[in-house]
């Protein structure tokens, strides 16, 4: 049987949810005529063996990841629309947070402070806000220390409790946790935002014979359609999606590129 997973922006509060949209794909898929479907999501194993699993058949993964660790592995086939703020159709951006009372009024200011990221591989905590910074810094080091975090979430704690100054807070993450767990979100301010890029996208496996692609990619378009998963699609926010192409993400090169040339690298 083949494996399917959800994991971006997964919370247990949108389990439920995920199951829910993963039925009405599921029978669209099986209608398509794909099979070995599952009936049932991936939950709880982790992304780096379910994105190297030779059975994989549907997942969502980061935009850095298509252009970079798993360039060869996944094939983006679609890109969701969320219903978050500074989200501009299928772009999202990171929001730049620091503590409230933070004495800084812009990113150029903050050299020498703290900075977290979410992880090393993440376009959304770490590329969006290297490539921000590397717009005002030229060469070295920007952060007299770098924290790796592990999570958008605990980025957000590290901000809140002064374990360090400024972190990029993928936007669909913080209105996830705005809705779900308010008492998290507090304790900060937004200091500006991140340039666009395309959202998550949704992948199958790279060595998919081309047929199959777009099968799936046709199932997971009209899942998107109707009343059907109206409601579990609004608890995860998700108002809608489009057909996307490895293409449309080479942008995430864009962004480590312009850092890169300027001689600036976030993670040593």
């Amino acid at each position: 049987m083949r494996a399917a997973s959800l994991p971006m922006y997964s919370m247990p509060e949108t389990r439920a949810a995920r199951d829910t949209f993963w039925t009405a794909l599921a029978n669209n898929l099986r209608s398509h005529g794909i099979t070995d479907v599952p009936d049932n999501l991936t939950h709880d194993m982790s992304v780096l063996n379910l994105w190297n699993d030779e059975n994989l058949l549907i997942s969502q993964c980061c935009g850095y990841d298509v252009v970079k660790p798993y360039k060869d592995k996944l094939l983006p086939i679609a890109t969701p629309i969320y219903n978050s703020s500074s989200c501009v159709a299928e772009y999202y951006c990171s929001l730049v947070i620091v503590p409230e009372d933070s004495p800084f009024d812009d990113i150029s200011q903050m050299k020498g402070t703290i900075g977290a990221i979410n992880g090393p591989e993440s376009h959304s905590g770490m590329s969006s806000l290297r490539q921000l910074i590397a717009g005002t810094h030229s060469g070295g080091d920007f952060f007299s220390e770098l924290k790796v975090s592990g999570s958008h979430e605990a980025s957000l704690h590290m901000i809140k409790s002064g374990q360090a100054d400024v972190a990029a807070i993928d936007s669909v993450s913080l209105s996830l946790i705005k809705r779900y767990r308010p008492d998290h979100a507090s304790g900060f301010r937004v200091l500006g935002t991140t340039y666009r890029a395309p959202a998550p996208p949704f992948v199958v496996r790279a060595s998919m014979p081309e047929n199959d692609v777009e099968k799936i990619r046709v199932a997971l378009l009209e899942t998107f359609q109707g009343p059907a998963t109206e409601s579990c699609r609004e608890a995860m926010l998700l108002s809608g999606v489009v057909s996307a192409t490895a293409a449309d993400y080479w942008v995430m090169n864009a962004f480590e590129d312009y850092a890169t040339n300027r001689g600036f690298g976030m993670v040593r």
